[in-house]
């Protein structure tokens, strides 16, 4: 088994060398006078200096790397790697909607507050921020979405849409969870109490995730309100499938290539 992170971009290997085609996976693919990997298979065909260079920026992209700063290490203009990266973020944001069923088991259940630079209040109520609202199925998947507003009507419509009834919740104090025990097993963690989080009693995994969420985003320093959630979803879909090779997963969507 190859491990570390050049094992990672080995599956990249025959797509660099022009012995593969990007789009099918064939490896019936000629290589025309004007520098382009055209495939037999799927009749496709593409610049292999473009191609090597889109692969680049996708291992910054896998690796975090701001566009900006991948631009200067690669020599491209910025222009170049934000609209690899932009056209990546527009199909995980699409791809996360579309994942897998509802829910189900136990599911934890917060909000977290992104954005905002000035000092002030924390938490609910805090002023230009960003409202999330997110779900995570124990040893499994996280749902988020960007909530306008925290009421009960607003989490229960999401609730409702993403996990299935009968489930066992666990959420903080918050009294827009209240009618949540019509839907499911509730359990409610008080945060001000001693011993919180003893046995499965507790919130640890969504506030986990709201850590390595901002951990995250921190790369970047500072996303704006509107391009910030097909950031939020890029960081669901890297957790979602963190056991598997993400940037072969990135490969297959920004290209199309379905891997055998």
């Amino acid at each position: 088994m190859v491990t570390g992170e050049s094992g990672y971009f080995a599956c990249a290997a025959n797509f660099l060398r022009g012995r593969k085609c990007i789009f099918c996976g064939s490896f019936r693919v000629l290589h025309t006078a004007r520098g382009y990997v055209k495939c037999q298979h799927c009749g496709k065909s593409k610049s292999l200096a473009k191609l090597r260079r889109e692969i680049e920026i996708l291992k910054g992209f896998y690796q975090l790397q701001p566009a900006y700063r991948l631009a200067q290490d690669l020599g491209v203009d910025t222009k170049v790697t934000t609209r690899v990266y932009r056209r990546l973020r527009e199909a995980l944001f699409h791809v996360t909607e579309l994942e897998g069923g509802k829910l189900k088991g136990e599911i934890e259940l917060d909000e977290a507050y992104f954005g905002g630079r000035r000092k002030g209040k924390r938490g609910r109520g805090a002023a230009g921020k960003s409202i999330v609202f997110g779900l995570l199925e124990r040893e499994g998947r996280v749902y988020t979405r960007v909530v306008t507003y925290l009421t009960a009507e607003e989490l229960m419509r999401h609730i409702q849409a993403h996990t299935r009834k009968g489930s066992v919740y666990y959420t903080d104090a918050f009294r827009g969870y209240q009618s949540l025990r019509r839907y499911g097993k509730h359990h409610i963690i008080h945060h001000q109490r001693a011993f919180v989080g003893r046995g499965r009693n507790h919130i640890n995994g969504i506030e986990g995730f709201w850590s390595y969420a901002k951990h995250v985003l921190y790369h970047y320093r500072g996303v704006s309100r509107y391009h910030f959630p097909m950031y939020l979803k890029e960081i669901e879909y890297r957790f979602n499938h963190r056991r598997e090779n993400l940037f072969k997963r990135f490969l297959k969507l920004y290209f199309g290539y379905v891997s055998p």
